[in-house]
Order: structure tokens, then sequence, then C-alpha cells
């Protein structure tokens, strides 16, 4: 049997919106080194933009000078994002499925994530900060 080959790429970024772009150029390279389609790499561009808008808006916003972090890691048939911070945290009960009949600025992010990737796990605690992790399988049948 094969050893599953794991890469694993770890960024610290500055709490700024200008970093996105540098953060999604980086999956991008990572992405497409796997094998991912040009579709399913914008998809997961898409939802890693959020995530990291996310952490930038709730995570960090009370400390000058923090950062947020991102974790890649590519295995032969998915990629693994996770993006997390040390912010305030919140309750995930206060998370609510927005109502697109009725749309609003903001709270979309959480479900634009979901909409666009395979798997979605949000972790978050009071004080300890949030981390969205996100998953994409490599091939058609997922």
């Amino acid at each position: 049997m094969d050893q599953i080959q794991m890469d694993e790429i770890k960024l610290s970024v500055p709490s700024k919106p200008e970093y996105v772009g540098v953060i999604r150029l980086t999956l991008a390279a990572i992405a497409s080194r796997i094998g991912f389609d040009i579709e399913k790499i914008e998809d997961m561009k898409v939802a890693v933009a959020e995530a990291c808008t996310n952490a930038i808006i709730h995570g960090c916003h009370c400390k000058q000078g923090s950062n947020f972090n991102i974790d890649f890691v590519s295995t032969g048939e998915k990629l693994t994002i996770s993006v997390y911070d040390d912010g305030e945290g919140c309750q995930l009960d206060n998370i609510e499925e927005p109502d697109l009949s009725k749309p609003k600025e903001g709270g979309l992010g959480i479900f634009i994530i979901k909409s666009l990737m395979d798997d979605v796990e949000i972790e978050s605690e009071k004080g300890k900060g949030m981390m969205i992790k996100m998953i994409k399988y490599l091939g058609d049948d997922a």
C-alpha cells in the first residue's frame, strides 16, 4: 500500500484586507499543483477570502498589529484549509442561517463558504478565537 503524501503549509498573515489577495494566490498555486481544475480553484478562492475577511473583521479587530493564521494541508485526494484567529470568538449558536429572501449586508460569509466547499467545520469558544476548517476533494464524485 502506498504511503499517503501529506504536505502542510502554514502562514501567519497580518490582519489587513490587502493580504487576502496574497492568500488567494497562495491557495491557487497549491491547489493547481495538486491537480484541481480552475472552477474548483475559483470556488476555493472565494471561500478562503470569506474566511480570511471573517478573521480580519471579527477575530483580530481588537489588537493593532495582530495576525491570523492559515494552514493548507494537501493529501492525494483533498485539500484542507484552516483559517483561525485568536480573537474574541463567539457562540456558534448565534450564527444564524441567512434569510435569502431578504438579503442584508453581512452574515452570508459562512453560508457562502458552506455552499462552495465540500466539508466545513467551525470551532469557536468565547475568548479563544475561531477556526474555520474547509475541505475540497479532488475528483468529480465529491
